[in-house]
């Protein structure tokens, strides 16, 4: 008995069988991996759940929303502290320069010093000591932004330029 398609196409019939055969064993072997992935991933399942019933796990994941809302307050919290230490930080004096010098050449010793206080924005104070045997002078002088609308003496702008970094 003679096929007339496969008379048309001129394949034999053995080659045929032989490459659904072949195809059958990949597709064997394609299924017990998927059966075997299927058990493992079953297993781990049957453990994550074992012991648990659906309230119990419904609490767990209540719970964990709970403590997720709670930590980004907090965050929030910290955040803003931050901010405001910030601000705190920017105006408080954090550049300083310190000359000691001899103010009278008999006094003998370094008594005398400048001392330069500078915020952020290089806004503060220049305090000078002037120490001599009456007694001991102070004087204070305003600086803005780098600048101030006095006459500084020699040892007053070198504490001025250590603060600024020059």
């Amino acid at each position: 008995m003679e096929s007339s398609l496969l008379n048309g196409w001129g394949i034999d019939p053995a080659y045929i069988i032989i490459a659904l055969a072949v195809l059958t064993l990949v597709l064997l072997v394609a299924v017990l991996v998927c059966i075997g992935q299927y058990r493992k991933l079953y297993r781990r399942y049957d453990i994550f759940m074992r012991g648990k019933d659906a309230e119990t796990l419904e609490d767990t994941i209540e719970g964990l929303i709970n403590e997720t809302d709670f930590l980004r307050s907090e965050d929030r919290a910290v955040k803003d502290l931050v901010k405001s230490m910030n601000k705190k930080l920017r105006a408080s004096y954090q550049k300083t320069g310190i000359v000691r010098y001899n103010a009278f050449k008999g006094m003998g010793g370094n008594l005398s010093f400048v001392l330069a206080l500078l915020d952020d924005n290089n806004s503060g104070f220049i305090l000078n000591s002037v120490h001599s045997r009456e007694g001991c002078y102070l004087y204070l002088k305003d600086v803005d932004k780098g600048q101030t609308d006095t006459i500084l003496g020699s040892e007053e702008k070198e504490a001025l330029e250590q603060a600024l970094g020059y």
